[in-house]
């Protein structure tokens, strides 16, 4: 059975519209002197109207370098970008009335008052919504008469997605924007992306969490090196794996040593053994037939358990199948 919290995919653009935002085999390229690298290598994407979409992959696999171009911050080296139906250099203006951007890290002035920045955005949009509304909307009322300089990271976060709010756009980019908030301002922002959803408005979303992406997510795509991996719900990609669960366990003595050698692949209801730094995860049909074969297994191989833990499969699993690492492993941005 699907988890009941996990958003299921059944936005479907109308017929008369374009995508929210489609790229044909888009690439963005640095030269230096010795080598060229390519940030964006051939990615093809396209975002349909009213779903949110979640771009995922670990720092320095192109996601950012991607949301930039289709912000219209950044040029492409090659390849075709539209967002709603407008190309960028032919209809600046037009998009930028129509889009809100909340970027990764935003600077805004110190000793302005958290509502003054509302208002001065709001001021770029010929039409949009009253930003003392959007401040209440991101929980930051409270603090309107407060100078931007004394404020939080977290809240500092939430006025930038208020910002990216004011102008109501048809089509909102938010990059990693839960990074830094707690518990309660994440899950409000949450809420806030599911009201634009049912609007019929569309969100473009980058996050390193996945348990984020599995819960607002229409779709998905996992980026790696520059170009999309797996595309599709999060249900859809977690089907993949063959097995709705997965089994994590170490033995007594070591993090994967004495276990690397016995065969786990031929237990009942296991269809994926993977070698972890810190031991060993089955992905599987049935955990309540899968353990107790596996108890069988170690008792027979004389090993112990030093730990042994279940849970669902998650995007996370898809991520690591298809590339061999976690995201968590990915703390540094790539050169």
């Amino acid at each position: 059975m699907p988890d009941p919290a996990v958003k299921q995919s059944t936005v479907e653009s109308p017929s008369h519209l374009p995508p929210a935002v489609r790229c044909r085999n888009l690439r963005k390229q640095y030269r230096s002197r010795s080598r060229t690298v390519d940030a964006v290598n051939g990615l093809d994407l396209e975002v349909r109207r009213g779903e949110c979409f979640g771009l995922l992959g670990p720092n320095g696999a192109g996601k950012t370098t991607t949301i930039e171009i289709l912000e219209g911050l950044l040029d492409a080296t090659s390849g075709e970008v539209e967002v709603l139906g407008m190309r960028w250099g032919e209809r600046d203006e037009n998009i930028r009335q129509r889009i809100g951007i909340s970027l990764q890290e935003t600077r805004f002035p110190e000793k302005l008052s958290v509502l003054e920045i509302v208002v001065l955005l709001r001021s770029f949009y010929r039409a949009g919504c009253e930003p003392e509304d959007v401040l209440d909307s991101v929980s930051l009322s409270e603090w309107a008469a407060l100078w931007v300089g004394k404020l939080s990271g977290g809240q500092r976060q939430r006025l930038a997605v208020a910002c990216a709010l004011v102008g109501d756009p048809e089509l909102l980019f938010l990059d990693e924007p839960t990074t830094g908030l707690d518990p309660q301002s994440r899950r409000q922002l949450w809420e806030i992306i599911r009201n634009l959803a049912a609007k019929g408005r569309t969100t473009l979303l980058t996050t390193h969490y996945m348990d984020e992406a599995e819960r607002l997510c229409d779709r998905v795509a996992i980026v790696d090196r520059g170009k999309v991996i797996a595309l599709g719900s999060p249900s859809q990609l977690i089907a993949t794996l063959g097995g709705e669960h997965v089994v994590e366990f170490a033995v007594a003595d070591g993090p994967a040593s004495g276990a690397v050698e016995i065969d786990f692949a031929g237990l009942p209801a296991v269809r994926e053994v993977r070698k972890e730094a810190t031991g060993i995860a089955l992905t599987v049909t049935e955990p309540h037939v899968a353990i107790p074969a596996l108890l069988h297994k170690l008792q027979g191989a004389e090993r112990s358990l030093a730990r042994l833990t279940t849970r669902h499969a998650s995007l996370e699993d898809v991520f690591v199948r298809l590339t061999g690492r976690h995201l968590r492993d990915e703390e540094i941005p790539s050169a």
